[in-house]
């Protein structure tokens, strides 16, 4: 897994676990449905920390609770 896919797992088990959907996400995130939806659907693999952070900010979590997550141990390597 990369860290685009581990990203985006993360936000979808979030979301699961708080029983909201994507678009609510966005509301309380304030980041844009356009943004929310390239990250989950895939065209975008490279989330800046910024949004990760509004993203954590929204949900009212910190950002180290956001990468404290099995889903970020063993990714592959970004170099190749």
């Amino acid at each position: 897994m990369n860290i685009g896919e581990a990203v985006r797992e993360r936000i979808l088990e979030l979301c699961a676990g708080r029983g909201i959907t994507v678009n609510r996400l966005s509301t309380i995130s304030g980041i844009t449905q356009s943004t929310i939806n390239n990250i989950i659907s895939g065209r975008n693999n490279s989330t800046t920390v910024a949004t990760v952070k509004k993203i954590c900010d929204g949900l009212e979590i910190s950002i180290v609770d956001f990468f404290s997550s099995s889903v970020f141990e063993n990714l592959e390597q970004e170099i190749k």
